[in-house]
Formats: structure tokens, C-alpha cells, sequence
């Protein structure tokens, strides 16, 4: 823990960028140069080093130990075998996480950031939806932040298919936003995780926003943006992707759409089309990893009420389930007898 402390005494050093705090812990074992702030006062400014020297910051750390435990917040240092090791590749990763649910560190090779504007239209809201759904079907982690619009459609899409989807905030997790996403915040707890590296009490500040896109782009091996206008702030998740030699993707919109004009652009400059699911996964040369059998039998039946035909797409629609494992465990349910196969395409459970 005295490691983990170490770290997180770094968020409460004022004047401490990402790219400080880089090069600090780039220099040599950090327990030094907390001891000996001075020595580094080329890059330290005078406030920093006597937050360290008169260990302000250090009494700061241990108090938000306190504070997290009190409403079960755990804090997680990079050092940790749950830091995300994705996001512990990239320049600067953040010295410590707040975490609320569950974190699953090897699992940037399948994770997928999607992300887009908050002023979103329906199509793009649905293709969002439909996009996180598929990609949670498949074993694929969908990670965005919260925000209103494509944000929050793409974690209620992989909410929708049951699966792991992690939200990134720009401010403490005692200070939500927006705060009418609680509930679905409460929700993603239960299926994923809500991080920040921020420490509790902090305000959603505009400029925490593009350090929570980092991170963000730096947690997932490819970022999807769906809509983004010309000023949309996932363009900075885009470019952080980008720098960080992430594949970046988008979703092409008409050219008279607002809401298209970022997206379209980074199609112009080289990002890969995206369609749907299959383009990602077959992108990134992953194949669907399905839930395991008895849920995904257990999800087919639950989406057939007895005696009540319904087409593919219909089952689909109440399931959440990949086109392709529905339809396997479709036809594994009809050999053993538990569903039958009507004219038209129509399945109806015994």
C-alpha cells in the first residue's frame, strides 16, 4: 500500500501535469524524489516541492485512502496487478485510478472505446446502441465516458447484450456527470467499472475533459468515433488514440449533417469505415468470444414467450445477442426440442 500511496500523494502535488508526473517517475524510484523534491526543481515548480516537503500532499493521500473506503471506492496504483495494462503502455499513464466495480487488466486487447457528441442525432444515438451491443455480444470490452449522446448510447447498448463496458469520468465519482446518469452509472458498476483519476471531491472542470479522453483512448486498442462534429471533444479521444499508435475508426454521415463533419474528416485523413461490429472485429482480427452456453440458452428462451412466434430479428431485439450465436444456438435449441421452426422464419418455444 505505501507504494500505492506514493503515487496517489503525486495527484495531490499542485501544479503536477501528466507530462510532469512522466518524467518525474521516468527518473529513478519515486520514494527519492519524494524525499528530495529540491533535486528536482528543474522540473518541479516551488509550490510542488513544498507540498513534498512539508509533506502536505502525502497527509492529503492518506486521508483520500479514508475517504475512498468510506464509500467503497478502491484506488488502484499503476503499479497494481489490476491497473489496466493497456492503458499503463501509454506516455504518462495516470499514477492512480478511483475505481467503482470491476477491473480486468488484460483486457485492452479487447477493448473498444466508442465515442461521439453529445448533441447527437437519433440514427447516430441508435447505431451507437446498436454498435456497443454487438461488440459486448462478441467478448468485447466497450469503454466511453458517461457523457450525454453517443457516450451513454454505447454503454447502454453493451448493458443491453450483458456485457463489460467501463466508464471514464472527468471528475471525482462522488461528483458525477451528468448527474442524470446515475442510475446508468449504478448499472455499469454492476457489469464493468466506473473510473477517474481524478480524486474524489473533484468538479467535472472543463479542462479534466480532455486528460479523461486519454484516458479513455489509452485503456482500448482502437477508438470507434460515431458522430463528432468539427469542435467535438472525441476528436481529441481520436487523436490521443493516434498518438499513442491506437487504430482510430469511424462511422461515415452525410455530408450535410453537422454532427458528421468531425467523423467524415478523419475518414478523409486515413481512420478506418465502420458499418457495424463486423468492420471493428474484423479490423482488429478478433473473433466473437460468446457468453458462455447456458446464458446465452437461457437468454434465446427468456427473449421466446411459450407459444408466441417471433421472427430472428424480433428474438434479437429482446436478447442482445450477435447475429451469428443467435442463430447457432437457435438451431442447437431446435435439435434438442425446446424450439421449433415455423413457415416464414418464425420460431416458437415449446
Amino acid at each position: 500500500m505505501d507504494a500505492t500511496i506514493d503515487l496517489l500523494t503525486l495527484a495531490f502535488v499542485p501544479g503536477l501535469t501528466p507530462r510532469t508526473t512522466g518524467e518525474l517517475l521516468g527518473r529513478g524510484p519515486l520514494a527519492d524524489a519524494l524525499a528530495r523534491p529540491a533535486a528536482h526543481g528543474d522540473l518541479l515548480p516551488p509550490p510542488a516541492i513544498e507540498a513534498l516537503l512539508s509533506r502536505t500532499a502525502r497527509r492529503e493521500a492518506e486521508a483520500e485512502v479514508l475517504r475512498a473506503e468510506a464509500l467503497g471506492v478502491r484506488i488502484v496504483g499503476r503499479d497494481e496487478a489490476d491497473y489496466p495494462a493497456w492503458l499503463r503502455r501509454v506516455f504518462a499513464p495516470p499514477p492512480a485510478l478511483w475505481v467503482i466495480g470491476r477491473l480486468a487488466p488484460g483486457e485492452g486487447e479487447r477493448a473498444v472505446a466508442v465515442v461521439g457528441c453529445r448533441a447527437a442525432t437519433g440514427l447516430g444515438l441508435s447505431f451507437a446502441r446498436a454498435l456497443g451491443r454487438d461488440l459486448a455480444a462478441a467478448g468485447v470490452t466497450v469503454v466511453s465516458g458517461l457523457a450525454r449522446g453517443i457516450d451513454a448510447a454505447a454503454h447502454r447498448g453493451a448493458l443491453d447484450a450483458s456485457g463489460r463496458t467501463v466508464a471514464v469520468l472527468g471528475s471525482g465519482l462522488d461528483r458525477l456527470y451528468p448527474p442524470e446518469h446515475d442510475a446508468l452509472a449504478r448499472t455499469i458498476e454492476e457489469n464493468g467499472a466506473v473510473v477517474s483519476e481524478f480524486p474524489l471531491g473533484t468538479i467535472p472542470w472543463k479542462q479534466n475533459f480532455p486528460r479523461r479522453n486519454r484516458v479513455i483512448a489509452g485503456w482500448a486498442r482502437a477508438t470507434v468515433v460515431v458522430e463528432a462534429g468539427s469542435r467535438s471533444g472525441a476528436l481529441s479521444t481520436a487523436k490521443a488514440a493516434l498518438d499513442e499508435g491506437r487504430d482510430v475508426m469511424a462511422v461515415p454521415g452525410h455530408p450535410s449533417q453537422p454532427a458528421a463533419e468531425g467523423a467524415n474528416g478523419l475518414l478523409r485523413d486515413g481512420a478506418v469505415l465502420v458499418r457495424g461490429a463486423a468492420d471493428v472485429l474484423g479490423e482488429l482480427g478478433l473473433t466473437a468470444a460468446p457468453p458462455p452456453e447456458e446464458s446465452v440458452a437461457d437468454a434465446v428462451l427468456a427473449a421466446l414467450p411459450r407459444g408466441v412466434p417471433a421472427g430472428v430479428d424480433e428474438i434479437q431485439s429482446r436478447c442482445g445477442l450477435a447475429l451469428p450465436v443467435l442463430l447457432a444456438r437457435l438451431g442447437e435449441l431446435e435439435l434438442a426440442a425446446d424450439v421449433v421452426r415455423l413457415p416464414g422464419a418464425l420460431f416458437v418455444r415449446r
